[in-house]
């Protein structure tokens, strides 16, 4: 596959820091993201399907979402609508929770005194909200949203303005996608990335280059990473992480 590209070896010096997506890594957004958007659009006059909601993931801007069922409008109108939109997604947050495991996960990045960003292809409103909803918004020192890039994932530039606001090379970096659009961003921006899907789906993110995959963070600490790193090989070669280590399957790219 063209998305894929060589990952360098990382070792424990180069492991700096990990960026993490927003909905579907930190956050437990996409049943209230779907009512939402179903909410919004009924409000507009607009009837879709469960199948036509699909489009809304995959790491695409607002603009785009917008665009895609309403067809083309004025920036004005983008602004407006998509506050609307937010202000459903607030109304439906009742039942916003994280995902499994991250909140753990992300404390422990930060015990470990590693940089922390997020990238995501929220709103910037909405990224801050949620993760204040969460309280983790301190743990993170850069916030890259939709509104920061003019093209969504698989786009690189936000794992890239990512990689420029924390100082640090891509290289050194790991971010953390559930997506295969927000793999191949990660990827082609230069950093590594692990992916978070079920078993049945895992082979998805590992075309596209995730390495490896895990079915969720429960249990996932930085210690793991490092191990996985240091033991990488060259091309071809990579890490046997024992399943068994961290209490969940592991999908490996061979």
């Amino acid at each position: 596959m063209a998305w894929v590209q060589k990952q360098l070896k990382v070792t424990d010096s180069m492991f700096k820091g990990v960026v993490f997506d927003l909905d579907g890594v930190i956050v437990d957004s996409h049943p209230v993201h779907k009512r939402a958007w179903r909410a919004f659009l009924t409000y507009l006059g607009t009837e879709v399907s469960e199948a036509d909601l699909d489009f809304i993931f995959e790491g695409r801007k607002r603009r785009e979402i917008l665009i895609h069922f309403l067809g083309e409008l004025s920036d004005t109108d983008i602004q407006l609508y998509g506050n609307k939109k937010d202000e459903l997604f607030r109304q439906a947050s009742a039942d916003l929770k994280p995902i499994s495991g991250s909140v753990e996960f992300i404390k422990n990045v930060r015990q470990n005194e590693l940089s922390m960003a997020v990238a995501t292809s929220a709103s910037r409103q909405r990224a801050q909200w949620t993760l204040e909803q969460l309280e983790v918004a301190e743990c993170f020192a850069v916030v890259v949203s939709g509104d920061d890039v003019g093209l969504g994932k698989p786009d690189p530039a936000i794992y890239r303005i990512a990689a420029q606001r924390l100082s640090l090379p891509p290289r050194f970096l790991l971010a953390v996608e559930d997506s295969v659009s927000g793999v191949r961003s990660a990827i082609s921006a230069g950093l590594r990335c692990i992916g978070i899907a079920p078993t049945d789906n895992a082979s998805l993110l590992i075309e596209a280059g995730a390495d490896p995959v895990v079915s969720s963070l429960m249990n996932l600490s930085v210690k793991d990473l490092k191990e996985m790193f240091s033991s990488t090989g060259g091309e071809g070669q990579h890490a046997k992480f024992a399943t068994e280590a961290i209490g969940h399957q592991v999908s490996i790219q061979e």
